[in-house]
């Protein structure tokens, strides 16, 4: 696939893929005769990883890291795993943060919808 198609199929610009990959955010992508990139299904998937990383609250340095890892192979496992643990444990913190703050919130919602019923019934 070319660089716009995978573009408009993972929904980030060109230039996000162009820097990915020239940062080691992704592997290198194969390149044309013409010296255009040319991403495979593999190439894709460690697109849709990146991203899913970022969404994730993961740094560009912990994506990386995990790419050199990949890169060093099968002996690498181990830590790769531990990686995305450490990334997955780091979710559910925010998660009871964010729990947190939506039953604040609510409670809050709750106080001021009572409030303005007794107000409308008492006018």
């Amino acid at each position: 696939m070319t660089i716009k198609e995978v573009s408009e199929q993972c929904g980030i610009s060109a230039d996000t893929l162009r820097y990915y990959e020239r940062i080691g955010a992704i592997p290198p992508v194969a390149r044309t005769a013409a010296g255009q990139r040319d991403y495979s299904k593999d190439d894709i998937g460690w697109v849709k990883l990146a991203i899913c990383m970022r969404s994730a609250g993961c740094s560009m340095d912990v994506l990386i890291k995990y790419i050199q890892l990949y890169r060093r192979g099968d002996s690498t496992a181990a830590e790769r795993l531990q990686l995305l643990k450490d990334q997955r444990e780091e979710l559910f913190e925010q998660r009871k943060k964010l729990d947190n703050t939506i039953e604040v919130l609510s409670h809050k919602i709750a106080f001021y919808e009572n409030a303005a019923k007794n107000l409308n019934e008492t006018e």
